[in-house]
């Protein structure tokens, strides 16, 4: 028996049916259980709200070897002096600890909760202080061991988590608000106007 719970309320689903990502799911499943002849096989949908204050921006990404923390590390202090950031990361195999670094305590404390909510091994997670991710997200991504980003934000967050019983995965990242419109010329002229503002454009 395959069982999935809470689909329409993790994901936000308006109406009876699955949004593509719980079909998408659902057909990982059947050819895993066709494969193998299981007859039975659970995987639960979970919603985790990541806890940090409003100015604080998160990146979140999979790794796949316990040298990321050392390496992350070394590339934040690099790309930004004085960087103050706590870092996480989830080891999946042996004694699968969560593996901490930072420059800063609250921070590293706000980044092992957020990987402990998670729960998904080989998922790190960057808290940043006095830094914004365009000023580190390059040199994140060039990093040897990391595979991807799943987000980089300073918006309220919800990872949406798949778990089999044995282990956790992320399936996607809720990051902020829907859209409520098209921008026209006069919000294209306010966006233009905010970069150079902040000095991102000439």
């Amino acid at each position: 028996m395959i069982k999935f719970s809470s689909w329409r309320k993790v994901l936000g689903a308006q109406t009876n049916r699955p949004p593509f990502a719980c079909l998408w799911l659902c057909h990982i499943i059947e050819s895993k259980v066709n494969r193998t002849g299981v007859g039975s096989s659970m995987l639960e949908l979970k919603s985790v709200r990541i806890q940090k204050p409003t100015e604080v921006n998160v990146i979140i990404g999979q790794s796949h070897f316990i040298k990321t923390v050392e390496d992350i590390h070394e590339a934040l202090v690099q790309a930004v002096p004085g960087i103050k950031f706590g870092l996480a990361f989830c080891e999946a195999s042996g004694p699968c600890l969560i593996r901490r670094s930072g420059t800063d305590r609250e921070l590293e404390n706000l980044a092992v909760d957020a990987a402990k909510a998670i729960g998904a091994g080989h998922v790190f997670v960057v808290m940043l202080g006095n830094a914004f991710p365009v000023n580190v997200l390059n040199q994140i991504k060039a990093v040897p061991e990391v595979c991807t980003i799943y987000c980089a934000t300073a918006n309220p967050l919800q990872v949406i988590v798949a778990g089999d019983g044995e282990g956790r995965g992320i399936v996607g990242v809720i990051d902020g608000a829907s859209p409520k419109g098209v921008e026209g010329e006069d919000e294209q002229q306010q966006r233009k106007a905010l970069l150079r503002r902040l000095g991102y454009k000439l």
